[in-house]
């Protein structure tokens, strides 16, 4: 590589889970930048003084060739389901924006992260192929694959977008550890301390009600049996994936006393009485309760003693937006395997001589 160890400019960081992962796989962060003040302020307490908060139109974009690589994953909303697919979101413009900066540093490669949609959905088919003909015309090969972060080490099935460019050498997707036997809920919250206590305190206050017209689904945890949308999650799979609209009452929902004692949920009880023509109930037992903030960041691979600024909701709200560390990690960790590669290889071409 260029540099040693290779550097990255980042953008749109949130809270610095796709940071982490380069950071944990050898590379060094220069330079950061996140609209959000309050997931500035995160990035800030755990990785570094070298983020900038505003908008990135506004910043003093790092200048030619002052990084090995540009990271980020603009805004996605314009681009989800959840955002209902449309181009005319102002952050869609966000993913062209991450290539004005890739043009102006030009670096060695980019990763360029965002929802499944955009690089499955047939209404983006043009979006896809004009950002792939622009990394090339920069002169960057090219793959754009989609990961399953429970493939990855992440208790969570969270499918996302990964658009990766290097230069002189074909980006290798990364290959999955744990796709045959993915983590589950249980292997993430073991690792935190018991529920309401330092550590695991700080506890989502959104009551969780019945619904009166319950959507069932043949999962007992893929259904709307709650008010809100927030879903019970099995504790022995991973989770579904976090939105950020967490913090009220589409914060998923566990079981206390299958979290301390095993056994089933009691949703699963709750489903097949629906599902034999029981009716709905008027009151939801307490042992059903919201995830807390420290689990959700757990369930996201953040580290334990991750440091959260803003109010509960907000830090919600960074974890659901935030790329899982640990599929960031094996990102990274795949694309500097192919960067040693292309150097090997380089380095072992013959030397030709004029005669």
């Amino acid at each position: 590589m260029s540099q040693t160890p290779p550097t990255f400019v980042s953008l749109y960081s949130g809270a610095g889970g796709l940071d982490l992962g380069f950071l944990r796989a050898g590379f060094e962060p220069l330079w950061a930048n996140d609209f959000d003040a309050t997931a500035a302020e995160t990035y800030r307490q755990n990785i570094g003084d070298h983020i900038v908060a505003g908008p990135i139109e506004d910043q003093d974009w790092p200048s030619e060739g002052s990084a090995s690589f540009v990271i980020g994953g603009p805004p996605c909303q314009g681009f989800s389901v959840a955002g209902h697919l449309d181009p005319r979101d102002p952050r869609s413009k966000h993913v062209s924006v991450f290539f004005d900066v890739v043009e102006r540093v030009r670096p060695e490669g980019f990763v360029m992260e965002n929802v499944k949609n955009l690089a499955v959905n047939a209404r983006w088919a043009g979006l896809r192929r004009d950002l792939i003909s622009r990394a090339e015309d920069l002169g960057f090969s090219v793959r754009l694959c989609v990961l399953n972060a429970s493939h990855f080490g992440v208790p969570q099935a969270r499918e996302r977008m990964f658009l990766i460019g290097l230069r002189g050498a074909r980006p290798a997707e990364p290959e999955a550890t744990t796709q045959d036997s993915p983590p589950s809920v249980r292997s993430a919250l073991s690792k935190l301390p018991p529920y309401g206590q330092p550590g695991n305190g700080s506890v989502c206050t959104a009551r969780v009600t019945p619904a009166k017209r319950p959507v069932m689904r043949r999962s007992p945890f893929a259904g709307m049996l709650f008010n809100g949308k927030g879903r019970a999650l099995n504790l022995l799979a991973p989770a579904s994936t976090l939105p950020a609209s967490m913090g009220g009452n589409r914060t998923p929902v566990i079981d206390q006393v299958q979290v301390e004692e095993g056994g089933a949920c009691w949703i699963e009880e709750y489903h097949a009485h629906l599902s034999d023509g029981g009716e709905p109930i008027d009151s939801i037992p307490p042992r059903m309760r919201r995830l807390t903030v420290e689990e959700a960041a757990a369930i996201q691979t953040f580290p334990t003693g991750w440091r959260f600024s803003g109010t509960q909701s907000a830090q919600f709200r960074q974890i659901g937006n935030a790329v899982p560390p640990e599929l960031a990690f094996h990102v990274a960790k795949a694309v500097k395997a192919a960067i040693r590669r292309r150097d090997r290889a380089t380095a072992a071409e013959p030397v030709l001589v004029a005669a």
